[in-house]
C-alpha cells in the first residue's frame, strides 16, 4: 500500500502547496487507486506522478467545500478522454451527487462510463473480502466526515517446500490448501492446511479524516490505525481561532493519535501562512508526542511495507 499526497494546502492554492486530494494506492492488493477529495488541479498535479486515472475505481470526497471538490469535473472528464472505462463510485456527504449531476448538464459532458453515487452516513459504506471502509462525520462548519480503511487478514502464504515434500502434486489442491482447507491424497494421506501455510497476517489500517476540529468521533476511527491522516491548519498558538473555523492545529492531531494510540502520523491541510521552516517547528512539536510524525508536502509519497511507514520520495 501507498500514499500519495496531491494537494496538501488549506482553502485555496499557493505557490507552495495545491489544495486537498490524497491517493490511496492499492495496486498490489486490488490493482486499483483510490481517490480521497479532488480539489482544484488535481488532475494537473497526477500528472506529474505514476497514477494512471483509469486505474481509480473509487473517490471518496470529506466534505463539500471547494477546496476538496472543485477539481472534480475536470478529472472525471480527463479519466474519460485518456480511456478509462471502467465503473467509478463516489462516496460522499449529501448534495455530491447533485452538483456533479448539474455540473455536467449545464457543461454539455459526457464520460464514457458510469459513474455510482454513494450518500455517506455513519456506519460502513464499503465492504468486499479484502476491505471494509467505515464512516463517521466529524465536527466542521459543514457536515465532514472522515473514513477509515480496514484490510482484512491475509491468508498466510503457501509454503511450496512443505507442500510438495507432504506429496501434494501441482494443481488445483495446492490451491485449496491455500485457501484454508484440508486436502486428501490419492495414497489417502491427510494434508492439513495448517502444516503447509504460513501464519495468517494482519492488515493494516488508516484512517483518512476530512476537516475537523476536535472530534471524539476522530479518535474512535483512529483506533490503533497504522497510519492517521489528519488535518493541520493551524499552529497551536492559534487554537481557539482553528475552533472557530472547525479546524485543528498540529497538537490537536497529535492529542487525537495519543488518544487513538497511532504510532503514524501524516498531517496536511496546512494554511498558506506557513513557510517551509515553520512547518518544521510544528513538526518538532509534534515529534515531542508522536515521534513518526510527518507534515506532508504535495507529491509526496509513504509506502506501508512489513508493518513500517516510510517516505518513499517526496517533492
Amino acid at each position: 500500500m501507498q500514499i500519495q499526497f496531491l494537494g496538501t494546502g488549506a482553502g485555496m492554492p499557493s505557490k507552495g502547496r495545491n489544495v486537498s486530494s490524497l491517493a490511496l494506492k492499492l495496486l498490489e492488493e486490488r490493482g486499483t487507486i483510490w481517490l480521497f477529495d479532488c480539489g482544484e488541479a488535481t488532475q494537473h498535479l497526477v500528472l506529474h506522478t505514476t497514477i494512471k486515472p483509469r486505474k481509480i475505481d473509487k473517490i471518496f470526497i470529506t466534505h463539500l467545500h471547494g477546496d476538496h471538490i472543485f477539481g472534480l469535473p475536470g478529472f472525471l472528464g480527463s479519466r474519460s478522454f485518456l480511456g478509462g472505462d471502467g465503473p467509478l463510485t463516489i462516496y460522499g456527504p449529501k448534495g455530491i451527487e447533485e452538483w456533479i449531476l448539474l455540473t455536467f448538464k449545464i457543461t454539455g459532458t459526457h464520460l464514457g462510463y458510469p459513474i455510482r453515487f454513494v450518500e455517506v452516513n455513519e456506519g460502513i459504506i464499503f465492504e468486499d473480502e479484502q476491505f471494509i471502509v467505515k464512516a463517521m462525520p466529524l465536527e466542521h462548519v459543514v457536515p465532514s466526515y472522515g473514513y477509515r480503511i480496514e484490510q482484512k487478514q491475509q491468508k498466510g502464504t503457501l509454503l511450496m517446500d512443505k507442500a510438495v515434500a507432504l506429496g501434494v502434486p501441482k494443481g488445483p489442491l495446492l490451491g485449496r490448501l491455500k485457501n484454508g482447507e484440508d486436502i486428501v491424497l490419492e495414497d489417502g494421506t491427510v494434508v492439513r492446511s495448517i502444516e503447509v501455510t504460513e501464519e495468517p497476517k494482519k492488515g493494516f489500517t488508516v484512517t483518512i479524516l476530512g476537516d475537523t476540529m476536535y472530534s471524539e468521533n476522530s479518535v474512535r476511527l483512529s483506533e490503533e490505525a497504522d497510519v492517521l491522516i489528519h488535518e493541520s491548519t493551524f499552529d497551536a498558538s492559534l487554537e481557539e481561532g482553528a475552533a472557530a473555523y472547525g479546524h485543528s492545529t498540529n497538537l490537536i492531531a497529535a492529542k487525537v493519535a495519543q488518544k487513538a494510540r497511532v504510532k503514524n502520523l501524516l498531517l496536511n491541510h496546512i494554511s498558506a501562512r506557513y513557510l517551509s521552516e515553520d512547518a518544521s517547528k510544528m513538526v518538532h512539536e509534534v515529534r515531542k508526542i508522536i515521534p513518526n510524525a510527518y507534515i506532508v508536502k504535495d507529491l509526496d509519497e509513504f509506502t506501508w511495507l512489513h508493518g513500517e511507514l516510510k517516505q518513499t520520495s517526496k517533492k
